[in-house]
């Protein structure tokens, strides 16, 4: 409980000393599409189920309309009603392959999305770590010429050298986590550019895809019906 505290209140201050705006812009962006990501994958799941639903309850009405025509004495009529049953048979088929559409070509892409912001924000978090870590580090390495200023004053010499290599210690892991801080920095630059290159590439290809798919299944839809409207015409 403490340790989470401790970072919570680490995460806070280094937002207030964060020196680069294009950092802060950045992560506020990926909090936003993480949000808008993840409402759309649950609407899009949400989406499957209907359309799962909606397959099984069109095979069930075909098989009924089978059966009620193979039933009816009346020879359009049943004639009508056994093509109406080939028709919901065809129409529940467009369903399942747009179900597989919608899971497989859009769902799972925003299913990885998801998991893919959930790592980029994680890198931004470790990027506010090592903030940390170094700025722990300059406080440690003022600590220590403190504690040599103390020492000099009190004419204590047998320690002097003690501390001295302390604050050289001190100063080199200073310099190290300021390299760290930059090289992360640097790294976290060059991967947002390339991801969000690659994303809107990624979302171009899928969506034209899919929303192939959507057309598709609409044109065979009305070419269904189209041919079932003589046979419903011709019951006299």
């Amino acid at each position: 409980m403490v340790n989470k505290a401790a970072e919570a209140v680490n995460k806070m201050t280094i937002k207030m000393n964060e020196s680069d705006a294009w950092f802060e812009e950045k992560q506020q962006q990926f909090e936003n599409l993480d949000v808008q990501l993840r409402k759309l994958h649950a609407s899009v799941e949400s989406l499957v189920c209907h359309r799962k639903e909606l397959s099984v309850n069109t095979a069930s009405f075909a098989k009924s309309a089978a059966m009620l025509g193979n039933s009816e004495d009346h020879t359009a009529l049943s004639r009508a009603l056994s093509q109406l049953a080939e028709v919901e048979e065809k129409i529940d088929q467009l369903h399942q392959d747009q179900v597989y559409a919608d899971f497989y070509l859009f769902s799972e892409l925003l299913g990885d999305y998801v998991r893919l912001l959930t790592a980029v924000k994680g890198v931004f978090d470790q990027r506010m770590k090592t903030w940390g870590k170094w700025q722990d580090a300059q406080m440690m390495l003022q600590r220590k010429r403190e504690a040599e200023a103390k020492l000099q004053y009190a004419n204590k010499p047998d320690k002097l050298q003690q501390a001295k290599d302390e604050i050289k210690e001190w100063e080199g892991k200073v310099q190290q986590g300021e390299r760290d801080f930059e090289q992360i920095s640097k790294n976290i630059r060059r991967e947002v550019g390339r991801f969000e290159k690659d994303r809107v590439k990624d979302f171009k290809v899928v969506i034209v895809k899919y929303l192939e798919s959507l057309v598709h299944t609409q044109q065979q839809l009305i070419k269904y019906w189209e041919a079932f409207l003589p046979e419903a015409k011709a019951i006299a």
